[in-house]
């Protein structure tokens, strides 16, 4: 039962923030001081993301007591996405008509929020803007890696994203999930295949057994 909640927790922060009220001093995202390079790699990234349709990779995730656990994602856009955790955790992610759903396939029980309400959200997007509704609050290019964060514009204290990408070439790499307790979430790829189609069952939405 622990390893449930544990697994089940650390799903739901990798891809979603915790909603918390706004922070009075806080109303809006400090955007990152970009210099002209900078703001010329964060259009590249744009373009980069909105290139993809198809993308397949092995992926492992580190909860923020620093347990790991690995699993096989595809994602699809616009607007679909799936995460299969390995054995022996029972959890399983899908997003697809403008929601994502979680499963605990020990249990049959689901969870299901709105996409926009989720981190990934943005990188699901028919099309992608790292600008409007979020904001650039952080530009790292150091070591052959760019790490590029974005929050909320209206709701900073939501907790961010950071996108973490190889320079040469261009390819992401992962993204780390802070939430609004301050906790963090990384998620890494490899393997990772973009291109070519997949099968469109692989994101039907699952339902409860209840």
């Amino acid at each position: 039962m622990m390893n449930r909640l544990f697994f089940r927790a650390a799903l739901a922060s990798a891809f979603m923030s915790v909603t918390v009220l706004p922070l009075p001093a806080l109303a809006q995202a400090v955007p990152a001081q970009l210099r002209p390079v900078d703001q010329g790699w964060v259009a590249r990234i744009q373009d980069t993301l909105g290139q993809i349709t198809v993308l397949q990779a092995r992926f492992q995730q580190i909860a923020p007591d620093g347990k790991t656990v690995g699993g096989t994602a595809t994602l699809d856009r616009p607007g679909r996405m799936r995460f299969d955790y390995d054995s022996p955790s029972p959890l399983l992610l899908v997003a697809n008509d403008g929601k994502v759903v979680f499963q605990d396939r020990s249990v049959g029980q689901v969870t299901v929020i709105p996409l926009d309400r989720t981190p990934l959200g943005l990188l699901l997007r028919p099309d992608l803007k790292l600008s409007g509704d979020v904001t650039v609050t952080g530009f790292e290019r150091k070591s052959g890696q760019i790490r590029l964060q974005v929050e909320k514009s209206d709701n900073p204290g939501e907790g961010n994203l950071t996108l973490v990408f190889s320079e040469t070439p261009l390819a992401l790499l992962g993204w780390e999930v802070v939430d609004a307790q301050g906790r963090t979430t990384r998620i890494a790829l490899s393997d990772v295949k973009t291109g070519g189609s997949v099968s469109q069952s692989l994101f039907t939405l699952p339902k409860s057994e209840d």
